[in-house]
């Protein structure tokens, strides 16, 4: 599952609508088998906080090791697959990943 620069919804009275949260892990939980991977990619710093967080904090999901996130070729394209990725390297933004892995419950 991608999620590449997702609106960033700043308000916190708008959080319960961003993509990445644990209502709607519980359900992406459900859609992606086990093994299954996860990519998100932001260039706001807090969105980026909130959904490494939010994905952390989730019992069937698990990051990725620095070794398998340098040997997964899609982590290299996440910068620059999409136009907003591209506008965010031209204008020498910083971006924010997280790259988590489906897991099987442990209950």
């Amino acid at each position: 599952m991608f999620f590449l620069f997702p609106d960033p919804h700043f308000k916190k009275k708008n959080h319960r609508q961003r993509l990445i949260g644990p209502y709607l892990l519980d359900e992406f939980s459900h859609a992606l088998q086990i093994g299954g991977i996860v990519y998100t990619i932001t260039d706001v710093e807090e969105l980026g906080e909130w959904m490494k967080t939010c994905l952390e904090n989730h019992p069937l999901f698990e990051a990725l090791t620095e070794e398998e996130l340098e040997a997964d070729p899609v982590v290299k394209l996440l910068d620059s697959a999409t136009e907003e990725g591209q506008k965010v390297a031209r204008s020498g933004g910083q971006t924010y990943q997280a790259v988590y892995r489906r897991i099987a419950s442990t209950i």
